[in-house]
């Protein structure tokens, strides 16, 4: 069980990037899926959005600057999340991971991380 996080990459301020978390060996029916950042510098990694469950009747939740500029929503397949990041600043800047946690299987799981540059 595992998730691997893609997308990032050097955008202009202003600029847009949808992010991929895609689950090897399962789906995200009845996981929560979280976003985090980690910034330059930082050893924390703050919370930017979250999805109560990737399957059905989820709520998604965006994190302070993240309100009205990212939205989480379903990929293609049922294995795929993606977070859609419009309108970037500098301050978007870091290494973005995806967490999900199983709320039946108790599976928890990190992405490998990616990296996200915003050029002012």
């Amino acid at each position: 069980v595992r998730v691997m996080d893609s997308g990032g990459g050097l955008v202009q301020s202003g600029g847009s990037l949808r992010l991929s978390c895609t689950a090897s060996g399962f789906t995200f029916s009845g996981y929560r899926v979280r976003w985090y950042r980690q910034a330059p510098g930082k050893e924390e990694r703050e919370l930017v959005a979250q999805i109560t469950n990737g399957g059905a009747n989820g709520v998604a939740d965006y994190i302070g600057s993240a309100k009205g500029r990212f939205t989480i929503s379903k990929g293609s397949a049922e294995n795929i999340m993606h977070l859609q990041m419009n309108d970037l600043t500098a301050e978007d800047t870091g290494v973005y991971y995806c967490n999900t946690w199983g709320y039946i299987t108790n599976y928890d799981s990190w992405g490998q991380g990616t990296q996200v540059t915003v050029s002012s």
